[in-house]
């Protein structure tokens, strides 16, 4: 019976880069100080009686480091968009220019780059745990086909493949983490 057992190792492997690729997301989202059309991908217009993204109602460009513009294609949508950014979180105050929107993104302090460190953490432990859950998983199969009879020796070696694989994904998010976090203290 155990010699039936094969653990899915591309399913955990995906599960695991799922989690990265939402951090990912989820780091485009933080300010760096720099512009970024991805800065605006969380925001959603109410646009033709469903809430839209923002690059699907106008074209978002990055003309120069510390701007993002959007030309908006109808002109009935200007401030309706204008007010999903006010309303964003995101501490940008629009300014429009007929149907261009200008976001000029200010300079980001020091206590609020801090800020943003310490929410990028957040985001990676977020990350770091959802691998372990993915880990876990795997960890459980193995052990149920202990239970129905898989040798000593194949268990080790099905969990030092979860195991690598666990630690191959955490080595990833830190080398995200630490990449975002010197991208937000760059001045």
């Amino acid at each position: 019976m155990s010699e039936d057992f094969e653990l899915d190792t591309d399913d955990l492997e995906r599960r695991m880069d799922g989690a990265m690729g939402n951090l990912r997301t989820e780091f485009a989202s933080l300010r760096t100080g720099r512009a970024s059309a991805s800065m605006l991908e969380p925001v959603m217009v109410d646009a033709y009686g469903s809430m839209t993204p923002i690059n699907q109602v106008g074209t978002v460009n990055v003309p120069e480091p510390r701007m993002v513009t959007i030309n908006v294609w109808d002109k009935g949508l200007v401030g309706k968009v204008e007010k999903a950014i006010r309303e964003s979180g995101l501490g940008i105050n629009p300014q429009l220019n007929g149907t261009i929107i200008m976001l000029p993104i200010p300079e980001l302090n020091e206590e609020r780059r801090r800020e943003l460190g310490k929410v990028a953490a957040q985001y990676a432990e977020s990350a770091r745990v959802a691998i372990r859950n993915v880990r876990r998983d795997g960890m459980d199969q193995i052990k149920k086909a202990k239970n129905d009879g898989m040798s000593e020796d194949d268990q080790k070696l099905w969990e030092q493949e979860v195991q690598d694989l666990t630690d191959t994904s955490i080595k990833k998010v830190d080398a995200m983490l630490e990449t975002k976090q010197e991208e937000i203290m760059q001045v």
